[in-house]
């Protein structure tokens, strides 16, 4: 396939797109088929799944902690906010008849 409109300057800089640039441009599910094959380029363009939906989703919210105890569920690594989601359970287990 040659390249009727390069993208790039004599110098090799990718130059400027134009106006005539963006009426030439086409959809990516109108170009893929072309390119790649319809089975493909449906594959390519299914959208991705992302995260899965929970029954229980988590709430958002802002909280003032001591430095001293962020930084200590922070050192534990990757994954510090549940393992403090877990501490607060725990405390509620043992300071409250249900939950």
């Amino acid at each position: 396939m040659t390249n009727r409109f390069p993208l790039t300057d004599a110098d090799g800089e990718v130059r400027e797109l134009t106006d005539a640039d963006f009426k030439r441009m086409r959809p990516a599910s109108d170009v893929l088929p072309e390119i790649f094959g319809a089975e493909l380029a449906a594959e390519m363009l299914k959208p991705k799944g992302g995260r899965p939906r929970t029954d229980t989703p988590k709430v958002f919210t802002g909280i003032r902690l001591d430095p001293d105890v962020l930084e200590a569920f922070r050192a534990t690594g990757k994954g510090w906010q549940t393992r403090m989601n877990n501490a607060l359970k725990e405390w509620l287990r043992e300071h409250t008849e249900s939950i």
